[in-house]
């Protein structure tokens, strides 16, 4: 009975993980289709502004990212290798997501330099979390917050192309926020 046990156990852990892999492929793919198939073509049209604040704003909601440290959110045996540095990261790209965004607000010399820390950082952060859950199997204790690396971090991560796109279009063109 025990291998058995075992076997369904094991069985289970291995579809959690593959069921993951597919939602993130699916909503990474329908997330970068809208980028290409609606705002690529106006991109060039659009204020820099325009497009970067939505999407700073955004990113401000990754304080969300704090739930891996939620006992009843996650399960109680979530690694704390991944659950700490993942919400760590998660709320610092947050907080600079929203300087960044404050900073293009106000026409500041600083919002594009802010914006770039802040897609550094973010994009380190999702590398970082990718690394780790796959080191400690934390996909298989996500409970309530499997909605966060199956859909939050795919249109984040696209969010994080655009910003990059619109940053060197904006070097490429001489443009900045100064007013």
């Amino acid at each position: 009975m025990r291998a058995y046990d075992e076997f369904t156990f094991n069985s289970s852990l291995q579809q959690t993980m593959n069921t993951l892999l597919i939602n993130i492929f699916f909503s990474l793919l329908i997330f970068v289709a809208a980028y290409r198939w609606i705002l690529r073509p106006v991109l060039p049209q659009l204020k820099p502004s325009v497009v970067l604040i939505p999407i700073l704003l955004l990113h401000s909601m990754r304080h969300l990212g704090l739930m891996f440290l939620t006992t009843g959110v996650t399960s109680s045996a979530m690694p704390k290798q991944f659950a700490v540095p993942a919400a760590a990261g998660d709320f610092l790209s947050a907080v600079l997501a929203f300087m960044a965004a404050c900073l293009i607000q106000r026409k500041s010399a600083w919002a594009i330099p802010m914006t770039w820390l802040f897609s550094i950082v973010g994009i380190a952060d999702f590398a970082m979390a990718v690394v780790l859950s796959r080191l400690y199997s934390a996909a298989d204790f996500m409970g309530g917050a499997y909605w966060i690396p199956s859909f939050w971090v795919p249109m984040l991560i696209v969010g994080h192309i655009i910003v990059i796109t619109v940053l060197r279009q904006m070097k490429r063109d001489g443009v900045n926020f100064s007013a």
